[in-house]
């Protein structure tokens, strides 16, 4: 709370807003829905199946699908709201339904010999001694949907996931539970407030009077307005639309690269800066690129000529740079520019332990102890043509069994904790030095190079070439002990991610600098030193 209190703070508004939108949608589509099929029988299966339907699928399964539909789909906020939107339908369409056919018949009887018409019975009979099952089903709606809306972030919709991600990808526990917690708060608030609607609904004698939409508008308007008082994306970790938007990768270096490229157009040009970070693999970031959704984002040469252009992974790293520019100009529209300055290539890694008990040194050397290992590799590295087949067969590589397919930080731990015994990672990852992890040297040079390098749009280039001048003064400038150095700080030590970027910055600024920020350049030096032993 002490170093990411404003954040957390950010993080729950932007949570916030996304489950009061998505409830408040559902509320206002589901419900009609679950009247609907209580008037037209033959409507309830194929009504009701489909919300059934949608609840079987896999959220991120969900978002993912999102990604690539028009007007609703894409990256943010949007396609994340009508994921949560799916989500919600089901309790309170089947609670409708359940709530208003349970209505004893012989009430709903008494009500028409009464003289009511088929809306008076509705209003002033059913939907009244209906209300508390319906208002269960609110209440499943908002609490799955807070729970839910964790996975947003990894399409750029912010929230409590970004530090549930970033908690994962860094082995930190700490950064877990300041996602983890903030939503269960979340949750059980959200349910004793909308009780509280229900006690004070019941006790005003509101299921029986024609003003039970009354309460149901104000169960939308309270988590409407909540969402609106809560959010607020004056914070500089706020993904906030600014004139132009960066996004990253989920995984650490990545989210430092993004800010990077963040800080150093702020402090070029006069332009604000968005930060859509976090967004998941390289291909949900080259779409997003791609469609406009953001402007730019660090991409890797070898990963851009292998994964996206689907090109045999070549040696010559000037030959990859080239034709990758070239490609993605013909047939993206997008500006490759110079790389960085450093390489991040996949890393083979197994426990420090291992490799000097069965000495490891090589990937060659891990022939010897395939048949008895279990391996643990991320999604992309599975399918990818630079990926494990390839690796397989350049090394004659037979583990024991297929393997294991998870996210990067679940790998890290997975490792450590014996649960796969190589993985693998990148090569300027800050926690290799951490956890005692040994990268294998590839001695066969199978994985092609990987020059980190800026990708953007160039319409965003020709209207703004003030940032095309910014990010060229970042070119050769990074060394790899220089961005092992920013990804230790932020894995290892748990720095705040924009602090670091800064200190990184004001090292290389040739200008003459305060006392404080030569303090911050002296302790980035010390972290770079630190990096180079490691390395």
């Amino acid at each position: 709370m002490l170093q990411y209190g404003s954040e957390i703070w950010v993080r729950t508004g932007e949570h916030l807003l996304l489950v009061a939108l998505s409830v408040a949608i559902a509320l206002c589509i589901g419900i009609p829905a679950g009247l609907l099929v209580t008037r037209r029988p033959q409507l309830a299966p194929p009504v009701i199946g489909f919300a059934n339907a949608v609840q079987t699928i896999p959220s991120l399964a969900i978002f993912g699908f999102l990604i690539s539909v028009p007007l609703l789909g894409g990256i943010g906020k949007i396609p994340a709201i009508v994921a949560l939107f799916l989500y919600a339908l089901l309790p309170l369409v089947r609670n409708t339904y359940a709530g208003i056919t349970g209505v004893d018949p012989a009430i709903v009887e008494a009500g028409r010999g009464m003289g009511m018409t088929d809306r008076q019975v509705l209003w002033k009979v059913e939907f009244p001694l209906a209300m508390g099952v319906i208002i269960a089903g609110v209440r499943v709606a908002t609490v799955t949907s807070v729970g839910v809306a964790t996975i947003a972030s990894a399409i750029g919709a912010g929230g409590l996931g970004v530090f549930i991600f970033r908690g994962i990808a860094t082995v930190n526990n700490s950064l877990i539970l300041a996602g983890a917690v903030p939503a269960a708060i979340m949750a059980l608030l959200a349910d004793f407030a909308i009780g509280q609607v229900e006690k004070v609904l019941r006790q005003g004698g509101g299921w029986r009077k024609s003003s039970t939409p009354r309460g149901l508008a104000l169960l939308v308007l309270v988590g409407l307005l909540g969402a609106i008082a809560l959010y607020s994306p004056s914070d500089s970790t706020s993904p906030a639309s600014g004139d132009i938007a960066i996004g990253s990768k989920n995984f650490t270096e990545q989210v430092v690269l993004g800010e990077l490229l963040a800080q150093q157009i702020e402090n070029n040009t006069n332009l604000t800066v968005g930060r859509q970070f976090n967004l998941g693999g390289t291909f949900i970031c080259h779409e997003a690129v791609k469609s406009g959704q953001i402007d730019g984002y660090v991409e890797y040469t070898g990963t851009a000529f292998a994964g996206i252009l689907n090109r045999d992974p070549i040696a010559d790293a000037e030959m990859v740079e080239q034709e990758v520019k070239k490609a993605y100009k013909e047939q993206f529209d997008l500006v490759v520019m110079s790389s960085l300055g450093f390489e991040n290539t996949f890393a083979i890694v197994v426990r420090g332990e291992d490799a000097r008990r069965y000495n490891l040194q090589h990937l060659s050397d891990l022939k010897r102890q395939a048949d008895e290992w279990r391996p643990g590799f991320g999604y992309e590295f599975i399918e990818r043509d630079d990926g494990y087949p390839g690796l397989a067969r350049t090394y004659d590589l037979d583990f024991a069994r297929s393997p294991d397919i998870m996210e990067l930080g679940l790998m890290y731990r997975a490792l450590v904790h014996h649960q796969v015994d190589v993985v693998a990672a990148n090569s300027t990852d800050g926690l290799l030095g951490k956890l005692d992890l040994v990268v294998l040297e590839d001695d066969k040079q199978y994985f092609p190079p990987y020059e980190a390098v800026p990708v953007f749009s160039r319409e965003t280039l020709e209207r703004y070439p003030e940032v095309r001048e910014a990010i060229a003064q970042l070119a050769g400038q990074i060394s790899e002990s220089d961005i092992q150095a920013m990804n230790y700080a932020v894995d290892g030590e748990f720095r705040p991610l924009a602090e670091v970027v800064r200190e990184f910055l004001s090292s290389r600024s040739s200008e003459v600098v305060s006392s404080e920020t030569a303090s911050s350049a002296s302790r980035f030096s010390e972290l770079s030193k630190l990096a180079k032993k490691q390395l």
